[in-house]
């Protein structure tokens, strides 16, 4: 439970009173109430009301409002506000103002607009999230911290610079293990100071986003900002445990946002929350994964979600409206897959700036009589009658998909062989494979145990981290199932590619090696050609993307190429290690081939999907398990209801307060909770 103040799923989201006349605050109080508002957070964007000048700290309206919302049963998310620095800052100490990869210094304004590792920043974000603590400590509202606000955005200053050799410095301890790992001796890099050393930026190295030329330090600049950022992160935790060590600190992520490790980040909050903005044609599997994605940063405990939208965003290209329904549905997709909390951007709309038309609780009208406001009330009231069944459930899975974020930058640092290659895209395929088949999956890192899994799928694991090959061949020698696929094993953590052979250090797990690997272009296909039937995955399957020439060492033929002159040679390979079974996926499969590889897979390791029979087209399943007890949730993500056979043994229904069994209508666009 993340805080034993509040015993339920927290109900709530951004609060900016700070932006309205007090007349207003009274009317706010009272919505919340009519709408189940539980938990607010505050003073994520107050930063320059707080602190006016260096000297000057004025906390009298975050006063009023933290004393007001506890007095109206509203408890606290608290921020620290260094998520945008005051403009007096910017004016009086530039250092802490960003140079961006173009190499121009900007000046105030926007936010993610502070340098991370500016001496100014650092000491006045400290002090803030300081003087917050030992304010606020005591009071009986608070539930949680909140250390600024979606961190991201990379500097490229002369601050930067200095701390990126200083890390250099203590990741390589001399210039020739550098010069080594970054390949310098090729086009004449080689370094003989540290000071010769220059940020990657469109003045040196890169152009064009992660177009690169040296891909060693590129990559090693992604990891120095990543680890910058939470360092900044880091500074504001420990002065908020100095002062408050019972109270959780979090900071909101952004799923599969490129530029920071989340993994690594997890390691340091005491719960993950992040923010869902999935767009209206985003697969609903992609959502799920994302969930996933969040829960495993944590080896599978709960999550916050922190913000979403209870009816449109306003930053993307169509800002469609959530269709009636769709915000409960999507809140429970949530819930399904790990969160505790629910939570929106925003409580009441801004009239002003870039998010004025960003939706929430309360709309401009002002009042509660709109949809919205409705689905809001409704969504607060079933959450309430829930209490606290679902607190701290877990999930069960048994397949596993490794994700790795350094994985991912080296990949799309990569000069070839080809711009279609997509990680995550990669990634998805799999998981949506499995989600059609209602199997639970989690998504994991490279660190992770597998011994709790039967079957890892790894998929496009360019690079090979050291330890990961050894874990992996005691994974499969136990009896586990492991999945990689095309591109996989070509270098080490500092993207030198590992010789003798691909796919390297996974090539006797694998029993294969590739000779060439051709990219295909977007309207080219090649086909896979099952040898036998295999519970009927047989005949042809069109692929794509890059097609590995592979020659087994040991491992059996599944499948061969069915086109051009490397026609017959294998794609689909098992090879058996130990007790157990690695498979080399050589090109990227289509939707069909997928799902009935992954079904074999399932199948010969008696892994079931959540229901007797596969759930009807839309319908989304996912389990959560506490103490004993199963949550199956059923999730029709389409308009028209759906008729489920969930078994006959007898489930309670949370919702609608009934037992069910055999077959279960779920309403179009609705939620049905099973507890057994």
């Amino acid at each position: 439970m993340i805080n034993q103040k509040l015993p339920k799923i927290w109900y709530g989201g951004d609060y900016n009173p700070e932006q309205w006349d007090r007349e207003i605050w009274k009317e706010d109080e009272r919505m919340f109430k009519l709408a189940g508002i539980d938990v607010a957070t505050v003073n994520v964007f107050s930063w320059a009301l707080t602190q006016p000048d260096e000297d000057t700290f004025d906390f009298s309206v975050l006063d009023e409002t933290m004393d007001r919302l506890y007095k109206e049963g509203v408890y606290i998310c608290l921020a620290t506000s260094t998520g945008a620095h005051p403009a007096w800052m910017a004016r009086k100490y530039p250092d802490v103002l960003r140079v961006d990869v173009q190499g121009r210094k900007r000046k105030f304004g926007g936010r993610h607009n502070s340098c991370p590792n500016s001496p100014s920043y650092r000491k006045f974000s400290v002090q803030i999230a300081a003087k917050l603590a030992e304010r606020y400590k005591d009071h009986p509202g608070l539930l949680i911290w909140h250390v600024s606000n979606e961190y991201g955005g990379y500097c490229y200053c002369e601050n930067c610079a200095a701390g990126f050799r200083t890390w250099l410095k203590e990741r390589y301890g001399t210039l020739d293990a550098l010069n080594k790992a970054w390949n310098t001796r090729f086009w004449g890099h080689t370094f003989y100071d540290w000071d010769e050393i220059v940020v990657p930026n469109e003045l040196s190295e890169e152009w064009g986003g992660n177009r690169t030329n040296f891909q060693g330090i590129s990559l090693d600049y992604r990891r120095f900002m990543s680890y910058s950022l939470l360092e900044c992160y880091k500074l504001e935790q420990a002065e908020l445990k100095k002062h408050t060590p019972d109270i959780p600190v979090t900071t909101n992520l952004m799923g599969f946002y490129p530029e920071l490790d989340y993994f690594e980040w997890a390691k340091h909050m005491d719960i993950v929350s992040w923010d869902n903005y999935p767009s209206l044609n985003t697969p609903v599997s992609f959502t799920a994964m994302t969930h996933d994605l969040m829960r495993g940063l944590k080896s599978g405990d709960p999550f916050m979600l922190m913000e979403q939208t209870p009816s449109q965003q306003n930053w993307q290209p169509y800002n469609s409206l959530k269709r009636p329904g769709v915000m409960r549905l999507w809140s429970y997709q949530a819930v399904a897959r790990g969160a505790d909390t629910v939570m929106f951007f925003q409580l009441r709309r801004s009239i002003g700036a870039c998010e004025k038309y960003h939706g929430a609780v309360i709309e401009h009208v002002g009042h509660e009589h709109t949809r919205v406001f409705r689905e809001c009330a409704e969504l607060g009231q079933e959450l309430q009658s829930l209490g606290d069944k679902l607190l701290d459930a877990r999930t069960q899975a048994r397949v596993a998909i490794v994700y790795d974020w350094e994985n991912r930058w080296a990949l799309e640092l990569s000069s070839g062989p080809t711009i279609a290659l997509n990680y995550v895209n990669e990634v998805h395929k799999y998981y949506d494979a499995l989600f059609k088949m209602n199997v639970e999956a989690d998504m994991v890192s490279v660190e992770e145990d597998l011994s709790k899994y039967d079957i890892v799928i790894a998929p496009v694991l360019y690079m090979v981290k050291p330890g990961f090959a050894n874990r992996a061949e005691q994974f499969v020698s136990a009896g586990g199932t492991f999945v990689t696929t095309f591109f996989s094993g070509i270098v080490n953590e500092n993207d030198l590619v590992t010789t003798g052979g691909y796919p390297g250090e996974l090539r006797s797990l694998l029993g294969i090696w590739a000779e060439e690997i051709d990219a295909l272009f977007p309207d080219q296909k090649n086909e896979i050609v099952m040898k036998q039937d295999w519970n009927g995955l047989s005949g042809t399957y069109e692929c794509g993307v890059l097609c590995d020439l592979i020659h087994s060492e040991g491992a059996e033929v599944l499948a061969e190429y069915g086109q051009d002159f490397y026609q017959g040679m294998p794609v689909l390979t098992r090879n058996h290690f130990g007790s157990g079974k690695a498979y080399y996926v050589a090109s990227s499969p289509d939707e069909a081939f997928m799902e009935s590889f992954l079904a074999n897979l399932c199948e010969e390791k008696g892994i079931k999907g959540l229901l007797p029979e596969r759930a009807p087209e839309g319908v989304e399943t996912a389990r959560r398990v506490k103490d004993g007890k199963e949550y199956l949730f059923l999730l029709n993500h389409s308009a028209e209801a759906a008729e489920v056979n969930i078994g006959d043994s007898p489930r309670q229904d949370l919702l609608a307060h009934s037992s069910v069994s055999g077959s279960v209508t779920v309403p179009g666009r609705g939620v049905v909770i099973l507890e057994s």
